[in-house]
């Protein structure tokens, strides 16, 4: 009898944690429009937002959780719903459109006379401590002349579970966004 205990134990935490059902997908929220997103006004300024890049371990599909100061953990049922790029791309263009008046920003080429923004995400996960990491450098190009700035935001969860870390990593980035739109904003 003692035998088969081990063997009915394993059994049975196979089964627990193989379902397949149990997987969740996460979407980045846009933070809210601040205002009229039209600016088909005279003298427009261009503004390419021509990529987001984050590393490999970033790169998968399960959310990333940092377990201790050297151990990250990728989770296999917390997915995101598409790759982590674009949806930092994409949420990046809507948030720095509704930010900055008098701009077209868009994530394709819109001519000769366009800013390039690029972005090197480096942390964009959770942490043991209740805390989201956001890090990383940007790189303008603006006629000519290149900006560069890194980026570090740390903010803590006011509760548990994916759910709250993936909406305050979307609070995060949309701060981050904002101190764009802020600098880009002040260039001639």
């Amino acid at each position: 009898m003692k035998k088969w205990l081990p063997i009915a134990v394993a059994a049975l935490l196979a089964a627990c944690s193989s379902g397949e059902d149990n997987k969740s997908y996460y979407q980045l929220p846009v933070a809210a429009q601040v205002g009229g997103a039209s600016s088909a006004s005279q003298g427009n300024r261009l503004l390419w937002v021509e990529q987001v890049a984050v590393p490999d371990y970033l790169a998968g599909n399960g959310v990333v959780y940092q377990t201790s100061d050297v151990q990250y953990v990728i989770a296999n049922n917390n997915l995101w719903a598409s790759p982590l790029d674009q949806q930092l791309r994409n949420t990046l263009v809507a948030n720095l459109s509704s930010q900055m008046p008098g701009w077209v920003v868009a994530s394709q080429p819109l001519g000769s006379d366009q800013d390039t923004l690029n972005v090197n995400v480096t942390g964009f996960h959770g942490r043991y401590d209740g805390s989201v990491i956001i890090s990383g450098e940007w790189l303008l190009n603006h006629q000519g002349q290149l900006t560069k700035r890194p980026f570090h935001l740390e903010l803590k969860q006011q509760k548990d579970g994916y759910d709250e870390m993936v909406k305050v990593l979307a609070q995060g980035w949309a701060q981050e966004s904002a101190r764009i739109a802020a600098e880009i904003s002040r260039l001639p």
